[in-house]
C-alpha cells in the first residue's frame, strides 16, 4: 500500500503494470474503493502503467471534513499525478471519477492525452437531490441508502448473487463525511460547457442496466466531444467493471490499442 501526501489530503494508490510504461488512470465512483477495478486489470493488456487510488473520503484515504468542491477532488488528482511525475495518460473516470476526469483534461492537458468517461456525464442529479442524499446520511448513516444504491449499481441478475454482499458492505464502510463530501460536490458541477470545449481521444462506456446514469446520459456528455466513440454494456448496471469485466476490458483495451497507448495481448 503506497500514500501520497498532498497536504490537506492523504490518499492512497497502487500501481501495477510496468512501472515504465504508459501511464493509464483509474478514478473509482462514489461509495466505492480502488477495488472496483480488481476484475478488469489483469484483463488488460501488458505495457501500460495502472495507477488507481482512492478520492477523498473514500477507501483508505483520509477524509477531510464535507462538504467537499469538485474543484478540490480535480486538484487532488492534478496533486497526485504531479507526485508521481504522471504526464500524458489516459484518465479513466467512473460516475463521479467522470466528473474528475473532465475537471482534469480541461484543468490540465499535459497530464491528460485521452479520457474513458464510464457511467458518468457532464451533470449528474439535482442539487436538491444530492442534498437530500447528505442530509439521509448524516443523520441515518449510509445504511438507510443502501439497498436503493444496490439496484441502481447493479443488475437484477447480479443483485441475486451471493457477491452482492461485498459491494454493499464496501458502501457502508466508507466514511460518512466523504461520502456526504462527493455527494455535495456532485450536486455543484455541470461541466456542459467547458467538456464541449475538448478536443482529444475520447470513450464513453454505459451499462443498460445503470439506474444512476442511464446509457443516454452519458451519450449526451460523450457526443459533447467531436470524434468521440460510445460502447454500452450489455446485462450491467452502474458498475460494468464490477458486473462484466470481461466486455469492459475488451473495450477499455481495444481504445488504448488504437490510440497507441497500448500494445499486444492481455
Amino acid at each position: 500500500m503506497q500514500i501520497a501526501d498532498l497536504g490537506e489530503v492523504q490518499l492512497h494508490y497502487r500501481i501495477d503494470g510496468d512501472p515504465d510504461g504508459a501511464p493509464v488512470v483509474f478514478a473509482n465512483s462514489l461509495g466505492t474503493d480502488l477495488r472496483v477495478w480488481d476484475a478488469v486489470l489483469p484483463l488488460l493488456p501488458e505495457g501500460p502503467k495502472y495507477i488507481r487510488y482512492d478520492k477523498r473520503g473514500h477507501g483508505l484515504s483520509s477524509a477531510p471534513a464535507a462538504p467537499y468542491s469538485m474543484g478540490a477532488l480535480v486538484r487532488d488528482a492534478e496533486m497526485l499525478l504531479d507526485h508521481l511525475n504522471v504526464r500524458d495518460c489516459v484518465f479513466v473516470g467512473l460516475s463521479i471519477g467522470g466528473m474528475i476526469a473532465q475537471g482534469l483534461a480541461v484543468k490540465r492537458m499535459d497530464q491528460v492525452r485521452a479520457l474513458v468517461l464510464s457511467n458518468t456525464a457532464a451533470k449528474i442529479g439535482t442539487a436538491e437531490m444530492w442534498q437530500e442524499r447528505v442530509d439521509t446520511v448524516e443523520r441515518h448513516g449510509i445504511e438507510r441508502l443502501a439497498d436503493a444504491v444496490m439496484e441502481r449499481w447493479f443488475s437484477a441478475d447480479f443483485r441475486t448473487r451471493p457477491e452482492l454482499a461485498l459491494w454493499r458492505n464496501m458502501l457502508v464502510r466508507q466514511p460518512v463525511a466523504g461520502y456526504a463530501g462527493c455527494c455535495a460536490a456532485i450536486a455543484g458541477t455541470d461541466f456542459y460547457t467547458p467538456t464541449s470545449g475538448l478536443r482529444l481521444p475520447l470513450l464513453g462506456i454505459a451499462g443498460d442496466r445503470d439506474g444512476a446514469t442511464p446509457p443516454d446520459l452519458v451519450r449526451e456528455t460523450v457526443d459533447l466531444v467531436p470524434g468521440s466513440r460510445f460502447e454500452l454494456i450489455r446485462q450491467a448496471g452502474h458498475l460494468p467493471c464490477v458486473e462484466q469485466p470481461r466486455a469492459y476490458a475488451d473495450v477499455l483495451s481495444a481504445f488504448l490499442r488504437d490510440i497507441g497507448h497500448a500494445s499486444g495481448g492481455a
